[in-house]
């Protein structure tokens, strides 16, 4: 699909879904990195580095480990800690994708691993990300790119086309059992939502305020996920009052090839 074309359907569902962004051989190399990501969780753990907070255990999996290793469901800062999803989140396909919705000058907020491990992945109630984020505009651009294969059955992501027109609402917790239901609101109706399967290495792009969730893996294939989020330098920082005034993000295309640019809080 042509860059206005795939400009117009994101602005019109919220999201869009770009197949074979990856290669096998990409995956393949994120993969193996992810396995030694959960080694070395277990490694930063042990002699009480501070860097292991980035790693979060899957909260509803008691003391489930996997061949020794941690059951994990996400692991924060990706970029700080692995050059493999550090260089990832300047992919040129990727970029290029992303520019197209959202112009040439990018900058990266998030770097994420979401992790819906086999048998214990709990599902992720409804949400609109920018309900966590302090950036305004809330027109910031998420791109999920799966590194297993997604379905209903292990937990694809499911989105509510069109919500990124409702405005910011509140939707209740995130985390949820694999029996809970994916909101706790009535007063929404629901019939829009739609599961986003993936192939290894295809990736759904979705706006900030865009409705979005997903079910349980109860399956015995895990669900793996590289997500980062993007925006331009129109986007303005906007910290609670207990946020830090100043933070600075990495650039990742345009600002005539600045490193990283730090955002000040308005006074």
């Amino acid at each position: 699909m042509e860059p206005d074309a795939q400009k117009i359907r994101f602005e019109e569902d919220g999201y869009y879904v770009a197949k074979a962004l990856l290669s096998a051989d990409e995956v393949a190399v994120c993969e193996r990195e992810i396995e030694r990501l959960h080694r070395l969780a277990v490694e930063l753990d042990a002699r009480g580095d501070p860097a292991a907070s980035r790693f979060q255990l899957e909260p509803f999996a008691g003391n489930a480990t996997r061949e020794g290793l941690p059951v994990l469901r996400k692991i924060e800062q990706t970029g700080e800690l692995s050059g493999v999803f550090r260089d990832l989140a300047a992919h040129p396909k990727l970029i290029r994708l992303v520019a197209s919705l959202l112009g040439p000058d990018l900058l990266l907020f998030r770097s994420t691993l979401m992790l819906k491990p086999a048998y214990h992945g709990s599902s992720h109630g409804l949400h609109q990300d920018s309900a966590y984020w302090p950036m305004q505009p809330p027109a910031l651009v998420t791109v999920s790119i799966a590194l297993t294969d997604a379905s209903p059955e292990n937990g694809c992501i499911q989105v509510l086309s069109g919500s990124h027109k409702w405005g910011l609402q509140a939707w209740g917790h995130i985390a949820r059992r694999q029996n809970e239901s994916l909101t706790d609101r009535n007063d929404v109706d629901l019939s829009g939502k739609t599961d986003v399967p993936l192939n290894a290495g295809d990736a759904v792009l979705f706006h900030s305020l865009a409705v979005h969730g997903s079910g349980p893996n109860t399956s015995p294939r895990p669900r793996h996920t590289a997500l980062y989020a993007y925006f331009p330098p129109s986007v303005r920082y906007v910290p609670g009052k207990m946020g830090p005034r100043r933070k600075t993000f990495p650039v990742v295309a345009g600002l005539e090839g600045r490193d990283t640019v730090t955002l000040t809080a308005d006074s």
